[in-house]
């Protein structure tokens, strides 16, 4: 029986990475309609600690250790070794995130299984024998729905496009060893560089402030900051900030950076142009602060504050310290 393959990805600290549990969350979603079982695969050099997790997901995880996933590239490794684990089910459906590990591997996997590839999917459906997959296309402009020409295929999600939901009851977790050598020449790692003072991933914000060109320079990121750090949140950026030189690009949000979900999103000077909306459209409560009352942000706001950033903030923030203490 052809089955429903979901990928994991480790993190560094050997926990499983958020967009695997949101992978596998929507596996049984689709698992329920399709009639085929949702099936785990972690691929680490300790793969333990991210099969039992993931087994809070699914009901069950395929774990393959490999000496080399560790200090190489990971996809590599990881494709070669699914490849190995799928190649009796031609029309396997192989989920994966659709970050910089998840699209690395479905390209390996491609090649290595002949299966077809549909990317950054923001919703994926089951139609008769294969999955329905829903993309954002031209900036958010337009959505398309595609699917494959045979049952099979490989399937990469979207960050933040699904809330992680645990199983009622955990799963089983199974070894599988995988022998031979690797054929693909492992890539190995020579350097990891960790930027100074970087802040919590914006990904997993439940609140976040973002500047754009409105917030005027670098200087004007520090009033950003000092608003996030009084709501316990993290910042954020458009791509005209992060071009500008203002913010790091590990902190864009948007349609060639990050995609956040999180409860309350703040907008400073940010007009809403549709390659940034596509990175944040999805936030619970949006709240914009712009000096322009037409501009698209406010379409799409929950709330529209017209008026100087640099004299709203401030204001807020007294209101802020006034209220703690």
């Amino acid at each position: 029986m052809a089955g429903l393959w979901v990928v994991a990805e480790p993190n560094a600290d050997g926990s499983l990475a958020r967009i695997s549990a949101e992978v596998a969350t929507l596996a049984r979603s689709l698992g329920s309609r399709s009639g085929r079982e949702p099936v785990g695969i972690v691929v680490a050099a300790d793969p333990a600690d991210p099969a039992r997790e993931l087994a809070t997901f699914l009901p069950r995880v395929v774990a393959v250790a490999d000496p080399a996933a560790r200090g190489h590239a990971w996809a590599a490794v990881a494709a070669e070794r699914i490849a190995a684990v799928i190649r009796d089910d031609p029309d396997a459906v192989v989920l994966a995130g659709a970050g910089p590990d998840g699209r690395d591997l479905a390209g390996a996997l491609a090649a290595l299984t002949a299966l077809g590839v549909l990317v950054n999917a923001i919703a994926v459906d089951w139609r008769e024998d294969r999955p329905k997959v829903q993309m954002s296309v031209f900036g958010g402009k337009l959505a398309t729905t595609s699917t494959f020409t045979r049952p099979g295929g490989i399937v990469t999600i979207r960050p933040n496009t699904i809330t992680a939901e645990p199983a009622g009851s955990p799963g089983q977790v199974e070894a599988a060893g995988v022998p031979g050598e690797l054929a693909l020449l492992p890539v190995a790692v020579i350097e990891e560089v960790a930027e100074a003072g970087a802040a919590a991933p914006i990904e997993e914000a439940k609140v976040i402030v973002s500047g754009g060109r409105g917030v005027g320079g670098r200087e004007g990121f520090a009033l950003v900051q000092e608003l996030a750090t009084a709501l316990g949140g993290a910042v954020g950026a458009t791509r005209a900030a992060v071009d500008s030189g203002w913010i790091p690009y590990a902190q864009q949000i948007g349609q060639t950076g990050k995609i956040v979900k999180p409860r309350l999103y703040l907008a400073l000077g940010i007009s809403g142009a549709i390659q940034h909306k596509v990175g944040m459209q999805t936030a619970e409560t949006i709240i914009a602060i712009n000096r322009d009352p037409d501009a698209p942000i406010a379409e799409f706001a929950d709330l529209l504050v017209v008026g100087d950033l640099f004299q709203v903030v401030p204001a807020l923030l007294l209101a802020l310290r006034a209220r703690a203490g």
